[in-house]
């Protein structure tokens, strides 16, 4: 197998056009060349730099998981630091778990933020929402949002080899320093729910407004966790415009 390792998004869509395979961090493809056979070229964005941005409002694909700091906002940074093992953490890309991942872990966290994709083609980039790319399953080259009030992440414990553990992430997003948009994500299993409400007049109606949504028919268990998350990030919002 021949690696390629661009250093330019030039060069990049040259290896694509040439069929070379994306390999993120390689954690979850590896074991499936070794059954199937590996592909005659592969591709890693690690040398590319749009891929290894990190930042208040942007987050390279290419970035391993255990690079994401308190540089980016603290949903995405504490999804980050709850993905599998140190040892894994240090070869898994945001990429990678995002695209290539049933679980998924940073979605939740990408999604409250109202996160768009850029993705790399051979004909070129553009941003989209993470729905295309999720669905088209792209090439992602950096994810790009506004830096919210406050935002937030919880995981709950789960057992190895059982279902997914319950993931729930909120963020508060706002003009002029003021709330005004309440955004959740829950994933329940391997579904990832996400809704957005008004939040200006506290976290009681935006709670009651939530419960009119699709997230209001989690399990109680799930709806707890969801209320303690809203309620934790509008607090800390509130704090931050008063």
């Amino acid at each position: 197998m021949l690696l390629r390792l661009p250093t330019s998004v030039s060069e990049a869509q040259e290896y694509i056009a040439e069929g070379a395979v994306p390999i993120g961090g390689a954690t979850l493809v590896w074991a499936a060349w070794q059954r199937d056979g590996f592909p005659e070229h592969a591709m890693s964005l690690r040398e590319l730099p749009e891929a290894n941005a990190i930042g208040r409002e942007e987050l390279g694909a290419a970035v391993v998981l255990h690079r994401v700091d308190d540089r980016v906002p603290e949903a995405l940074q504490r999804a980050a630091s709850t993905v599998g093992t140190g040892a894994v953490r240090r070869t898994a890309t945001v990429g990678g778990n995002l695209v290539g991942s049933t679980l998924r872990c940073l979605l939740p966290a990408a999604l409250v933020l109202d996160a768009r994709g850029t993705v790399l083609e051979s004909g070129g980039t553009y941003e989209t929402d993470l729905a295309e790319v999720l669905a088209k399953r792209q090439l992602l080259l950096s994810l790009r949002w506004r830096a919210p009030l406050a935002s937030g992440y919880r995981k709950l414990p789960g057992d190895a080899g059982g279902p997914p553990p319950l993931v729930a992430a909120a963020a508060v997003h706002g003009d002029a320093g003021a709330p005004g948009r309440l955004r959740v994500a829950v994933r329940d299993g391997y579904e990832v729910l996400s809704e957005s409400v008004p939040c200006d007049t506290g976290a009681g109606p935006a709670l009651a407004a939530l419960a009119d949504t699709p997230l209001g028919a989690l399990p109680a268990p799930a709806r707890d966790v969801v209320r303690d998350q809203v309620t934790d990030v509008l607090d800390r919002a509130a704090g931050r415009t008063a």
